[in-house]
C-alpha cells in the first residue's frame, strides 16, 4: 500500500475510533460491538507500529499512559480559577441576588428586589477535582489541576488516559461510503486557543467496582468517590491513572483566542457539540423563584445523580453580566453554590468506647449498628465528650441520629426519644483509664476527663508522634513510632536521639539507606527554633501561636521553666488556664527529666537571634485575617506549620483546639473527628484551603 494511502487510512481510523469513543464514553450509545472496536484499534496500532512517523499526540493509541514522572510541574492558569460563595436556604439565595445585582448600573426592581429580564442556569455542584484543559488548534496540549486558583499541577499525561476527555475537538467523523450515515451537525467554530474548565469525577458505580477490585487485591478501599478521583488523577505514574475509571465533565470556558458563546446555557451546548460530556440535569430559568423551587426539589432527589453532588450551582446566564458583577474575595458575584445539608440517618447505638488522646483526655465514641450514610457504611461516630453525652441523654441501646459533618465526619446528633423501650442503659463515666487502669481526674471548670499518668501506653505513642510532627522529623511516621515503642527501643521522645543504626536495621522494612536517612533527620531536628521545641513538648493549650508568644518573652527554656502563673498571665495572649498548664507541666518530675535529656543530647534550648535582614523578612505581612482565629486539622497541601505561618503572616491567629472564640476550622484530608464535631456543635464554620485563600486574598 502506498505511503499516502497508509497515512489516509490511519487518519480515517483515528476519526472512526474517536467517534466511537465519544459515543461510548460521552453519549453512552455505542454503535458497534466491542469486537468491531477492537479490530479498528488493532488495525490502527499495527499501522502505527509499522510507521511510527504516523503517530499523532491525539491518536487513541496514546491513551495508555506515559512513563512515570518524578514530580508534577506547576502551571499558571490564564485566568483565576475561582471558588464560589455558598447559600444553604432559599432566603440566602434571594439575599445573594438582591446583593449582587446592585453591582450593575441602572438596575430596576420588580417589587421583590429582583432585576428584571434576568436568567439563570442551574448545574450540579460536582464533588471531584477541578481540571483546566488547554487546546491548541483543536488538539489537547495541556491539563492542570486547580491548585490554589492561580497555579495548578501539570497532569497532562494522566488526563490523556481518560476516555471521556477528547484529545482533539470537535469530535466529528467523516463517514465512509460503506457506513450508515450518522446525523450530521455542523461543527462549531473553534478558536485557535481554547481553555476549558471541568471536573474529574468517578461515577458511583465505577467507584464501587474499583473498591471491589481494591478489596480483592488486599488493598484498602477508597473512602469516597472524590478521594478516589483526586488520588487517581494525581498519580506520578500515568499508567495507574489509565487503570482507574475516571470521567471528565466540562462546564465552562476559561480563556479563548476567538469568539465563544455569550451565555452559560449556550456554552454548555457549545461544549457538548465539541465532544465533551457536560453535567447532568442542567436547567435554565427566567424566574428566581423557579430557580429556588428547582433547587429545593433536588434536596430529596440528590441520589438520582450518577456521581456525588454536594449541591447545585446557580449562575447568571449572561456571561457579560457575570463579568460586570465582578469578584468579591476569590468568588465571582454572578454565581453561588446552593449547598445540600449534611447527610443524616438513624441507627442503633450498640456501645460506647473510649479513646485516650495525646494529652490524656478521654474521648467517647459511638459503636453503631452499621448504617449507610451518603454511600459510606458508618459503624463508629464521635460523641464529642462525656458532658455532651450527659446533656443529650444518649444511652446505650438508643436509636440515634447520625450525621456526617461536611459530608465527611460522622457524629451522633442525639437520641430518638420516641423509640425507647425502657431497656436502654445510661452511659457510665469511667473512673479509670481504659489504657493504663490508673484513676482519671476532672476539673470543675472543664468538661474533659483526663488520665494524668505520664507513662500511659496509649498516650505514649501519640505524645511521641506529636513531638516528631512538630519537630519536622522527616521519615518517622506513627506506625514506626508504634513499632519503636512496642520493641521497647523508646519510651519517650528523648529516646529518639539515642537510637542507633542497628536499632532501626532490626526493624522490618528498614534498609541501610532508609535507616541512615532517619538517623540523619533525627539529628537535624536538634537545631529547631525554641518556639518549635516548646510546641513539641505537648503542654496542654500550647500550640504554635502560644509557643511563639512564649519565645518572644523567654530567650531560653530555663527561664520559661522558672516562670510563675502570675508571670505568664501578664503576657498578652496567655490566659489563666494556659498559664496553669505551663507551670504544672514544668513542675512534674518526669517532664523535667525529659527536658534534661533533650538538653543533654543537644536539642536547642535557646532562642535564635536572627540577622537584621532575616528579621526584616520574618516580619508579618499585613493581610485580611486580622482578628480571626483558626484551628487546623487533617492533611493539607503543605506542612501544617507552613499553613499556620501563612495565616499568621496575614494577621490571623492559629490555636490548637476549637473554642467559642474560634472563627474557622480549616480541614484537610482525614481531619480529626473531634475537632470537626466540636466545630459543628459550636457553630464554627468549617472551611478548606480554597476558602482560606478566599479570605487571605480578597479582591
Amino acid at each position: 500500500m502506498p505511503v499516502e494511502e497508509i497515512r489516509q487510512r490511519a487518519a480515517d481510523l483515528r476519526q472512526q475510533i474517536r467517534w466511537q469513543d465519544h459515543r461510548y464514553y460521552v453519549l453512552n450509545a455505542p454503535s458497534i460491538s466491542d469486537a468491531e472496536y477492537d479490530r479498528l484499534m488493532d488495525e490502527l496500532r499495527a499501522l502505527e507500529d509499522a510507521h511510527p512517523e504516523l503517530i499523532t499526540p491525539d491518536s487513541p493509541t496514546q491513551r495508555v499512559g506515559a512513563e512515570p514522572a518524578d514530580a508534577f510541574t506547576k502551571v499558571d492558569h490564564p485566568s483565576p480559577i475561582l471558588s464560589l460563595d455558598k447559600a444553604s436556604t432559599p432566603e440566602e439565595i434571594r439575599a445573594w441576588w438582591i446583593r449582587v445585582q446592585k453591582q450593575l448600573p441602572g438596575h430596576t426592581d420588580d417589587g421583590q428586589g429582583y432585576r428584571e429580564g434576568s436568567a439563570w442556569v442551574v448545574e450540579p455542584k460536582l464533588d471531584g477535582l477541578t481540571v483546566v484543559l488547554h487546546y491548541q488548534n483543536g488538539l489537547f496540549v495541556q491539563g492542570a489541576t486547580r491548585g490554589n486558583g492561580y497555579v495548578g499541577e501539570d497532569v497532562t499525561s494522566n488526563l490523556r488516559t481518560v476516555g471521556t476527555l477528547p484529545l482533539r475537538i470537535p469530535v466529528v467523523r467523516r463517514p465512509e461510503p460503506r457506513d450508515h450515515p450518522e446525523p450530521k451537525t455542523p461543527p462549531p467554530s473553534l478558536p485557535e486557543r481554547l481553555v476549558i474548565r471541568g471536573e474529574a469525577i468517578m461515577l458511583i458505580q465505577d467507584f464501587e467496582a474499583l473498591n471491589q477490585q481494591e478489596a480483592a487485591a488486599g488493598r484498602s478501599p477508597f473512602a469516597n468517590p472524590r478521594n478516589a478521583a483526586a488520588g487517581s488523577l494525581r498519580q506520578l505514574d500515568p499508567r495507574v491513572t489509565a487503570g482507574r475509571p475516571l470521567t471528565i465533565l466540562a462546564y465552562g470556558i476559561v480563556a479563548a483566542d476567538g469568539p465563544v458563546p455569550g451565555t452559560q446555557w449556550e456554552t454548555l451546548s457549545y461544549l457538548r457539540a465539541l465532544g465533551f460530556r457536560i453535567p447532568d440535569a442542567v436547567a435554565r430559568f427566567e424566574s428566581l423563584e423557579a430557580v429556588i423551587a428547582h433547587c429545593e426539589s433536588w434536596l430529596v432527589r440528590r441520589d438520582q445523580f450518577p456521581y456525588e453532588v454536594d449541591g447545585l450551582v446557580i449562575k447568571v446566564d449572561d456571561l457579560a453580566v457575570q463579568e460586570a458583577m465582578g469578584i468579591v474575595g476569590r468568588a465571582p458575584r454572578g454565581a453561588v453554590a446552593f449547598k445540600f445539608p449534611g447527610r443524616e440517618a438513624t441507627t442503633r447505638l450498640l456501645d460506647v468506647g473510649v479513646n485516650v488522646g495525646r494529652t490524656g483526655t478521654l474521648v467517647p465514641y459511638a459503636v453503631l449498628e452499621p448504617v449507610d450514610l451518603g454511600g459510606v457504611t458508618i459503624q463508629r461516630a464521635t460523641l464529642h465528650n462525656f458532658e455532651d453525652v450527659r446533656r443529650k441523654d444518649i444511652r446505650v441501646g438508643d436509636r440515634v441520629i447520625v450525621r456526617r459533618a461536611g459530608d465527611v465526619i460522622p457524629y451522633v446528633v442525639g437520641p430518638v426519644i420516641e423509640s425507647r423501650t425502657g431497656h436502654e442503659e445510661i452511659v457510665q463515666i469511667p473512673s479509670t483509664c481504659p489504657s493504663c487502669g490508673e484513676p482519671v481526674t476532672s476539673r470543675a471548670d472543664e468538661v474533659a476527663i483526663t488520665c494524668v499518668n505520664v507513662d500511659c501506653p496509649e498516650q505514649r505513642v501519640q505524645r511521641i508522634d506529636h513531638f516528631v510532627a512538630v519537630m519536622d522529623v522527616d521519615g518517622l511516621g506513627q506506625r514506626t513510632v508504634e513499632r519503636l515503642v512496642e520493641e521497647e527501643l523508646i519510651r519517650h521522645a528523648g529516646d529518639l536521639y539515642a537510637l542507633e543504626l542497628q536499632d532501626l536495621m532490626a526493624l522490618e522494612g528498614f534498609a541501610s539507606t532508609s535507616a541512615n536517612n532517619l538517623i540523619r533527620a533525627i539529628e537535624e531536628s536538634k537545631d529547631r527554633p525554641l518556639a518549635q521545641v516548646i510546641a513539641a513538648l505537648g503542654i496542654p493549650g500550647v500550640g504554635g501561636v502560644v509557643a511563639r508568644t512564649l519565645e518572644r518573652h523567654y530567650t531560653e527554656m530555663a527561664s520559661l521553666r522558672r516562670a510563675t502563673v502570675e508571670d505568664l498571665e501578664s503576657i498578652a495572649g496567655i490566659g489563666p488556664r494556659t498559664a496553669r498548664a505551663v507551670v504544672t507541666w514544668f513542675a512534674q518530675a518526669p517532664n523535667r527529666s525529659f527536658l534534661e535529656k533533650l538538653e543533654r543530647v543537644g536539642v536547642s534550648m535557646c532562642r535564635r537571634l536572627l540577622p537584621e535582614a532575616a528579621m526584616q523578612a520574618a516580619r508579618p505581612q499585613t493581610g485580611s485575617l486580622e482578628g480571626l482565629t483558626f484551628v487546623i486539622t487533617g492533611t493539607l497541601s503543605n506542612p501544617r506549620r507552613e499553613i499556620a505561618a501563612l495565616i499568621e503572616r496575614h494577621d490571623g491567629k492559629v490555636t490548637s483546639s476549637v473554642s467559642n472564640n474560634t472563627d474557622y476550622l480549616l480541614i484537610g484530608e482525614s481531619p480529626g473527628a473531634r475537632k470537626v464535631s466540636q466545630a459543628e456543635a459550636k457553630g464554627t464554620r468549617v472551611i478548606g484551603e480554597e476558602q482560606l485563600h478566599d479570605l487571605i486574598w480578597p479582591n
